[in-house]
């Protein structure tokens, strides 16, 4: 069976319109997730049993649920108890930021662990506090150590947010869909999705890579 290129070719705008949704609720998703992560992954390490427990909750709930799962839940469940439609595209952010932010809280409690508890000593010793010792001498050695696993996360969710079609927000894959509800061609135009999606991900991939070149630590 041939390829129909000349549909492929006409489709590739609306598919790369898909793309930069993609890209944008990825980067949302993980820019509030590492907001969230840095305070869970914080809290997972905190003396207070009471507050470390409710971190490993979160944590545990939100990494035993499937993402698809969780978009059900706020874009379906969260009305009912609201009283008020959620908006597709914010549903999907706050679905896949609360998902990222589990993640993102597993890869700082590593990496501040990974840090020498000389280092929080050496910074008490100083005068500084525990948060102050935690901003300017654990957290910069830290975020070093965890750029590799934080690419990772970027490209998981990148592909995970293909999930946000089931409730109708036109991402990448949705537009594929209806691409293909109109055309039936759906190997010309999932092969074309999956060559984004390809170009996206090793995109990321090179530039975690030249990242973690610069900041590279030595042992």
């Amino acid at each position: 069976m041939d390829f129909d290129w000349e549909l492929i070719n006409n489709s590739i705008p609306l598919l790369l319109t898909g793309a930069g949704i993609t890209v944008e609720i990825t980067a949302l998703s993980v820019f509030f997730g590492f907001c969230i992560g840095i305070f869970v992954g914080v809290a997972r390490l905190a003396k207070l049993r009471l507050i470390r427990y409710a971190a490993a909750v979160y944590v545990d709930f939100i990494r035993g649920t499937p993402l698809l799962v969780q978009i059900f839940l706020v874009y379906f469940a969260l009305p009912a108890v609201i009283g008020s439609r959620v908006d597709p595209f914010l549903a999907a952010i706050a679905a896949c930021s609360i998902n990222s932010g589990a993640y993102v809280a597993e890869i700082i409690r590593a990496g501040i662990q990974s840090i020498d508890k000389g280092q929080m000593e050496a910074g008490r010793s100083l005068g500084l506090s525990w948060g102050q010792t935690m901003r300017y001498i654990v957290m910069p050695q830290a975020f070093k150590r965890i750029i590799p696993p934080l690419g990772n996360e970027f490209i998981a969710m990148l592909k995970d947010s293909s999930l946000v079609s089931v409730i109708g927000f036109e991402e990448l894959t949705r537009r594929g869909q209806l691409i293909i509800a109109r055309t039936y061609a759906s190997m010309e135009i999932w092969a074309a999705v999956a060559i984004i999606y390809l170009i996206m991900t090793l995109t990321i991939s090179r530039l975690v890579a030249y990242l973690e070149r610069r900041y590279r630590t030595t042992k």
